[in-house]
């Protein structure tokens, strides 16, 4: 199965993408999509539209997983920033017909880490040592990215699925 994980957001969204079948896992293509600071908010949400559509387009995923919306009572503008980002990562789905799975921030830790309050740095070396990868992904949003595709892997092996 290739799955497709996604940590959206307006300035940098991260992605990575997993081929596996059990427990060998393939990490195909991971990275980032970057907008200019100084571009409106539609002229950057059209910059992750044409991207994550190329992404979609070139890999071809057959599942998509996002981090679920969260919301501190302090920040709550950054979740509805993160939910401009995350509609467009819907819609592109939708669009190519590929179904999109969510997860909680703290149910994506506990999957990798066994603690569902796991601080970004032990999920990063989670990330490396369960991909087999020789560095931690830079930057956090490639490892969250990386993080929330095998979150789906795992929860899709044990038929713990519900599509978004």
């Amino acid at each position: 199965m290739r799955i497709l994980g996604i940590d959206p957001g307006l300035s940098i969204t991260g992605y990575g993408i997993l081929d596996g079948q059990q427990e060998h896992i393939t990490v195909v293509e991971a990275g980032v999509v970057r907008t200019n600071g100084q571009s409106s908010m539609a002229d950057k949400l059209f910059h992750i539209s044409e991207e994550v559509a190329g992404i979609i387009s070139q890999f071809r995923p057959e599942a998509i997983a996002v981090e679920e919306l969260y919301s501190h009572y302090g920040h709550p503008k950054t979740a509805i920033i993160m939910g401009h980002a995350r509609g467009i990562v819907f819609l592109k789905a939708a669009e190519a017909g590929i179904p999109v799975f969510s997860y909680a921030s703290t149910r994506i830790k506990k999957s990798l880490t066994g603690n569902g309050r796991a601080s970004k740095q032990q999920m990063q070396l989670m990330i490396k040592s369960t991909l087999g990868l020789t560095v931690v992904p830079e930057p956090p949003d490639t490892a969250d990215a990386l993080a929330v595709a095998l979150c789906h892997h795992r929860a899709a092996a044990h038929n713990l699925v519900v599509q978004a």
